[in-house]
């Protein structure tokens, strides 16, 4: 039986294929074109109006969130500077309380300030999507890089190696993650703290992106492993053997190239279930601390002083935002697994 060959080989032989000049094929007669995977995936994607949204929207809040510091510079504002005056803030019947002149939007503070100290809320907000945004896909680049090349190692080399990588597996799935995450965190923070990472604000970003990513390949090694089962006894596996190739060769040359279709569906994927981490974690006192701004420690922030009951604006702002965002990645997630599926209909 034929087996298939490797997708950058099929790419050139279709190309040449399409180049060359068939006897049978007559000059105005138009030719079918060839398209890469990636090509096919955005052609899916384009016909979807949802995955479209999606996108828009994801490129959006990006965009946001790189260009925090320059929108905050336009609103005349930053995330850290305090305002309790008077003028500002009620100091009689709700002593903190924004006036409702600065509860909510106004042209001096886009979005209102916080109560409490006083300080603008866009400005926390567009900073805090970086540090949220950061930490997301910093620990999801960990955790699809350890995921990909242990899982590609355990299918590719099998035996003893496939046995005690699956039982590693085995055992960081069996973990209660949240209860996991919430003992190490506090952990490593006061490990981390003499290093350069443990320097202001990149202490408690620099901890949760190694302890989500390290504690969130295991998925994704099981799932690599499985397509490279299939892949090992590929032809154009053995013809790399037959060559003289080395095993890491073959492995990140051969192997890892055509699975990166399953990697990538994982990556956007994990992505919104890192947001919604951090923004746990954030919460629950173990993430990022003020002042340092997060979507959820701004969530932290508004329960902590019981502030939602007379300020539910300053909940419901990083409240939408953190929705959005990850409704937003999940339904670009979907979009991309359906139109990296080669069995999925065309639209």
């Amino acid at each position: 039986m034929n087996r298939a060959p490797p997708l950058t080989q099929l790419q050139s032989t279709v190309e040449a294929t399409a180049a060359s000049p068939s006897p049978s094929t007559s000059p105005n007669r138009p030719t079918a074109e060839a398209r890469s995977l990636l090509a096919t995936a955005w052609l899916r994607i384009r016909r979807s109006k949802i995955a479209l949204l999606s996108l828009c929207v994801v490129a959006a809040i990006v965009l946001f969130a790189v260009l925090g510091p320059l929108l905050s510079a336009m609103s005349g504002n930053d995330p850290f500077t305090s305002n309790t005056s008077p003028e500002v803030l009620d100091d009689l019947q709700t002593p903190g309380l924004p006036l409702p002149g600065y509860m909510y939007p106004s042209a001096s503070h886009w979005l209102g300030v916080e109560p409490g100290l006083g300080r603008d809320l866009f400005a926390r907000l567009a900073y805090g999507g970086q540090v949220s945004l950061t930490i997301a896909l910093l620990s999801t680049a960990v955790s699809v890089v350890l995921g990909t090349v242990i899982g590609a190692a355990a299918g590719y080399f099998g035996g003893k190696t496939d046995a005690i990588i699956s039982r590693i597996m085995d055992l960081f799935l069996a973990f209660p993650h949240l209860l996991l995450v919430l003992s190490l965190t506090p952990i490593l923070q006061s490990r981390l703290r003499d290093t350069p990472l443990g320097q202001g604000s990149f202490l408690p970003m620099a901890s949760l992106v190694i302890i989500l990513g390290f504690f969130g390949w295991a998925y994704l090694a099981r799932i690599v492993r499985g397509q490279v089962l299939s892949l090992r006894e590929r032809e154009f596996v053995e013809a790399a053997r037959s060559f003289g190739a080395s095993h890491l060769s073959v492995l990140f040359r051969q192997i890892i190239p055509n699975v990166m279709g399953v990697v990538l569906v994982y990556a956007t994927m994990l992505i919104p279930t890192n947001i919604s981490a951090e923004a746990a974690l954030s919460f629950l006192g173990v993430g990022v601390k003020d002042p340092t701004p997060s979507w959820g420690q701004m969530l932290n922030a508004a329960q902590s002083g019981n502030w939602y009951l007379s300020d539910p604006w300053f909940l419901a702002v990083p409240g939408a935002m953190l929705i959005v965002t990850v409704l937003a990645f999940n339904l670009l997630g979907d979009a991309v697994r359906d139109a990296l599926d080669p069995k999925a209909s065309r639209h």
